[in-house]
């Protein structure tokens, strides 16, 4: 049975094709990845069948009466209320229906035999929907997915305007997964999950029952959970059956197939011109000549495949620092209240360092702290001398009105405009890339700009803070091999292990020096 049929879609966005007649149809039970490179249009293909962007052409028909669920990583949460509030609210059907049944008690004390009776049939239904729905466990089930999640480590009853962007994200997927929906439809839904946090969606997803559509450029995951791949690539929207392994052997050899029927069409083409060249002139000949000229003609003549351009990514090394880059004394982390317990930490020159734990207990304070962009409740923390750092943050200011190429250009006036292309070019960005503004980029771009800009200066101390997120399969491989290659001492923060084991010398966890209970 089918549950969502997409058929002859066709979209631009600034003057850029991104669709052109795609077809695509979910069916009942079935597990879908949209996958591709950066920039090819996955989460705008979500926002079209969610109804959030209007197509140039081309139907969108889902089936009646399904309840489809949205993970919306832009979604505002409503400042004041508590995570446990909050959670609440996927419940606000359940909770309207609850206050009509108690009315409908108050209205029999003065209703007539026959309103009572229709009155006690409106409140049977509404029992029965609720006991469906486990209204009256649903604090329980509220506290069971949040502790999956993660959310109980940071504390049900915190605000949701003191939450970073990870955890926010945690709330909407904590408040989708509640929402029980028929249909899930989830946008990255790991960038900012632990691994144990993982773990446990992973576990969630291959038992759900109905049918999903996730974006995501994790692998492990990927293969965990999904049935069925659509691949995302040249304005083109490609069906794959089974796991994510299995796309990459297919798609493989479909690309042989193509550049093999690209190569003998050229062949044909070239032996036919070359017979029309000889034999045009000649009156013995003529005919033949004109006869293969209307059937190359009439001749279907195949694309050459368009290869998108490999990111390559390259940290230069700076001068030798002192032997001990970062040294901190008693240092407890936090902003108004600590989040760690007193600890010393050393960083020695050309190791390279993981950084894991659970969302909320300071890996990215951790950072900042170190390197003296934010104070530590208590000690202090000095870098090295001749310490050079390239800090990439876990997250770009929103809204940012520069193209890609005045923001590197802001940070280096003295480059060429030739040289500011180039740099950007070997990121993987294309001429649209550069021209187009940081705002409008998707977050894998958004993170080659970032990262282009560290890679333009000698540096010593590589500070990367999640930089996998939003990165696509081949620039996680690539960012991999530079940081694998690179000379200096590296901090990184990452919750994939796949990612960062066979490169790092060491792996802090910061659950370790946590004052809170995990």
């Amino acid at each position: 049975m089918s549950i969502l049929n997409v058929s002859h879609l066709s979209h631009s966005y600034g003057g850029r094709e991104i669709f052109e007649d795609v077809s695509f149809r979910l069916l009942k039970g079935e597990h879908v990845a949209l996958v591709g490179a950066n920039g090819e249009g996955k989460s705008t293909f979500l926002s079209i069948i969610t109804g959030q962007l209007t197509p140039d052409a081309g139907t969108i028909e889902w089936a009646k009466r399904v309840k489809v669920g949205y993970l919306d990583q832009h979604a505002v949460l409503k400042a004041g209320m508590t995570i446990r509030d909050t959670l609440r609210t996927a419940f606000e059907d359940m909770v309207q229906a609850e206050q009509e049944m108690l009315a409908a008690y108050d209205k029999m004390g003065d209703a007539t035999p026959e309103e009572v009776d229709k009155l006690m049939k409106d409140v049977g239904d509404i029992q029965d929907m609720l006991e469906a729905g486990s209204y009256y466990t649903l604090d329980a089930r509220i506290e069971e997915v949040a502790a999956g999640l993660g959310l109980r480590d940071i504390g049900l009853d915190r605000t949701v305007d003191e939450l970073s962007g990870g955890q926010r994200t945690k709330v909407l997927l904590t408040k989708l997964l509640l929402q029980n929906p028929e249909i899930l439809i989830l946008d990255e839904p790991t960038n900012y999950l632990d691994v144990e946090h993982i773990n446990w969606l992973t576990n969630y997803l291959q038992n759900y029952e109905n049918a999903f559509i996730l974006v995501s450029h994790d692998v492990p995951f990927l293969n965990a959970v999904t049935n069925v791949i659509y691949h995302v690539d040249n304005l083109s929207l490609d069906r794959y059956t089974g796991s994510y392994e299995k796309f990459e052997e297919m798609a493989a050899l479909k690309r042989r197939q193509e550049e093999a029927a690209y190569e003998r069409q050229q062949a044909e083409i070239k032996k036919e011109q070359d017979f029309i060249q000889r034999n045009k002139a000649r009156v013995a000949t003529r005919g033949m000549a004109n006869s293969r000229q209307k059937r190359l003609d009439k001749m279907e003549v195949l694309t050459k495949r368009q290869e998108k351009p490999k990111p390559h990514f390259h940290f230069q090394s700076d001068r030798t620092p002192s032997r001990f880059v970062i040294e901190g004394k008693r240092l407890v982390l936090g902003y108004d209240t600590p989040l760690t317990n007193p600890v010393d930490i050393r960083v020695e020159r050309n190791k390279k360092i993981a950084i894991r734990g659970t969302n909320g207990l300071g890996k990215s304070t951790l950072l900042k702290t170190m390197l003296g962009m934010i104070p530590a409740i208590s000690g202090n923390v000095e870098l090295g001398e001749f310490v050079s750092v390239g800090y990439f943050e876990q997250e770009s200011a929103s809204g940012n009105p520069n193209t890609a190429l005045e923001e590197l250009w802001q940070e280096y006036p003295g480059m060429s405009n030739f040289e500011v292309r180039a740099a950007l070019a070997s990121c993987g960005l294309t001429n649209e890339h550069i021209t187009t503004k940081m705002m409008a980029l998707s977050g894998g771009e958004a993170a080659k700009v970032r990262l282009c800009k560290i890679m333009q200066k000698p540096v010593n101390l590589l500070v990367l803070d999640e930089p996998t997120n939003h990165l696509d399969v081949e620039a996680k491989k690539e960012l991999k091999r530079a940081i694998k290659e690179y000379k200096g001492t590296v901090l990184l923060v990452s919750h994939e292990p796949d990612f960062y084991e066979d490169i790092v010398d060491s792996v802090w966890n910061i659950e370790n020096w946590s004052t809170k209970i995990i």
